[in-house]
């Protein structure tokens, strides 16, 4: 407990402040500190200083302190109550931030500690400026009951008004049980390390309990478990110290909110240079495959991207990546992974992807190579109607600069759900190697000459003579241009500067959706 003394002048006063705050920042107990660091994990303190530019943190309230009583509460009342709070610069640019303290009580949360992060994000709100939090708790703090409860409904409130209007990012630096998993999955993007991050809403004891089953923690709610099967986490990392240098990337390619758009960045790569080694990357033969990352690194500035969510849903890439020094979003189909077939999983990544991209004012390129839809009972019972049109409306509803680039092949609903003409893309490009039909050649033949085949004395010589002439007639490369589904088909090698220029001409698009309260995706 702090003493309160009458200073005798300011000199006494300012060493007080001072001792307080270096109190604060190095935790009430040194052996707490000790035990973070054998556990491999940094501070609070130490993981803001690494995300922000160095020297520009403003802590808000540093010196709360909770006010509950009972259960021994009374005699613990350090100061920031376990969560520091405030802003600071990210490349010169404001970002508020908010990071549990597991030195005291375990990070977690308590009725001082949610208003401390209510109003920090009621500032960053009101500043629209990106909120980061870090997270590393234990989850409520039992011993003031229902109160930390009600905390973490006023962060959930405040995350879904943010929805859209500021980005937020999670990062999680330690466990995140309960309620308090639900934060992380509002927000617009999640970190995770290896071995120190874990997620669940109930925790192996519970599920021990109530089916049992054995499993770890890590085994429950590990990093590569969200990174890989749930895809609750977009980004994995294996320390944080890479992590939070990537969220710090995230953060650049980012506008502040919904209003502004996002910043432009030097390059030296020139908008004309030419594709020279693009025709080898892609093969004519649409049967065999290809690694779409490869083609992106090609177009893009300096070939670098970030990619989003790289360990779920393979057949289906979402990355940033800038063109001429500007943010675009990309979304590709991955021949590497099931052929590039749109499934429920990558539906569901690539709809929120877009949605992300449409809020924020992030031109989209969609670079098509698209078999359709996965077929099987268990897609079927899984719900891909319902959950694969997540990415039609995403699609429908975006009003961003928009241009599809069909590379291979383009079949079926497929075709039409990954920003063709048809739903609203500004521009709609092919390269001379594109398939655009119903179906394939092959599968088109047997369906459409199937009693021809089967009543001819050669049944697979008259099926391969089909299969041409059904190409020939309605899948050559120029058959959807003459029909106006396709705008141009370009020299692949030219794909940079004329993507590049297309961008610039829509870079002043002005499109209103119909006034509404809100749309009713389906779900």
């Amino acid at each position: 407990m702090t003493t309160v003394r009458e200073p005798t002048d300011s000199a006494t006063r300012l060493r007080e402040l001072a001792e307080r705050r270096r109190r604060g920042r190095g935790g009430a107990d040194p052996a707490a500190t000790r035990r973070q660091h054998d556990k491999g994990k940094l501070t609070a303190d130490e993981r803001v200083e690494l995300l922000l530019d160095p020297g520009t943190f403003v802590e808000v309230e540093p010196f709360r302190r909770h006010r509950a009583t009972g259960l021994g509460l009374e005699r613990r009342r350090p100061d920031t109550d376990g969560v520091v709070t405030g802003w600071g610069l990210v490349d010169g640019r404001t970002v508020f931030v908010y990071a549990a303290d597991f030195r005291i009580f375990g990070g977690a949360l308590g009725e001082a500690h949610a208003q401390k992060i209510h109003k920090i994000m009621d500032m960053a709100l009101t500043a629209g400026a990106p909120l980061v939090s870090l997270n590393d708790s234990a989850g409520a703090r039992i011993q003031e009951g229902v109160s930390a409860l009600a905390g973490y409904g006023g962060i959930f409130v405040r995350n879904t008004r943010a929805s859209g209007v500021i980005p937020q990012i999670s990062v999680m630096l330690g466990p995140c049980a309960g309620g308090a998993a639900y934060s992380p999955a509002l927000t617009d993007f999640v970190f995770v390390v290896r071995d120190i991050s874990q997620m669940f809403i109930t925790g192996p004891d519970v599920v021990r309990a109530v089916t049992g089953e054995q499993m770890t923690q890590d085994e429950l709610g590990g990093a590569d478990v969200h990174a890989t099967r749930s895809g609750v986490a977009h980004f994995v990392h294996d320390d944080e110290r890479s992590c939070l240098s990537d969220v710090r990337l995230l953060l650049s390619m980012l506008p502040a909110n919904n209003r502004d758009l996002p910043p432009v960045a030097f390059t030296r790569d020139r908008a004309d240079r030419a594709l020279d080694d693009i025709l080898g990357l892609v093969p004519v033969d649409g049967s065999r495959p290809y690694d779409v990352i490869d083609v992106i690194g090609d177009i893009v500035d300096d070939g670098e991207h970030f990619e989003v969510h790289a360990n779920w849903a393979a057949n289906l890439v979402c990355t940033l990546a800038r063109l001429d020094g500007r943010t675009v979003g990309i979304v590709a189909s991955q021949p590497a992974h099931l052929a590039g077939v749109l499934d429920i999983e990558a539906s569901e990544k690539g709809a929120r992807f877009v949605q992300f991209c449409d809020a924020f004012n992030i031109p989209l390129l969609t670079l098509v190579d698209v078999p359709g839809f996965l077929p099987g009972l268990d897609q079927e019972h899984g719900g891909i109607i319902r959950r694969g049109a997540k990415l039609l409306y995403a699609y429908c509803n975006a009003t961003v600069p928009r241009v599809s680039l069909v590379l291979r092949k383009a079949y079926g609903g497929a075709y039409i759900v990954m920003d063709s003409l048809s739903i609203g893309a500004d521009l709609a490009l092919a390269w001379p190697t594109n398939e655009i039909a119903v179906m394939g050649a092959e599968a088109a033949a047997d369906v459409v000459f199937r009693r021809e085949i089967a009543a001819s004395a050669d049944p697979e010589g008259t099926r391969r003579e089909k299969i041409a002439e059904y190409r020939a007639e309605l899948v050559h490369p120029y058959y959807a241009a003459e029909r106006g589904l396709v705008d141009d088909v370009i020299d692949p090698r030219r794909t940079r500067s004329v993507l590049i220029r297309a961008f610039a001409m829509l870079a002043g698009k002005d499109t209103d959706l119909p006034r509404r309260k809100h749309g009713n995706p389906p779900q």
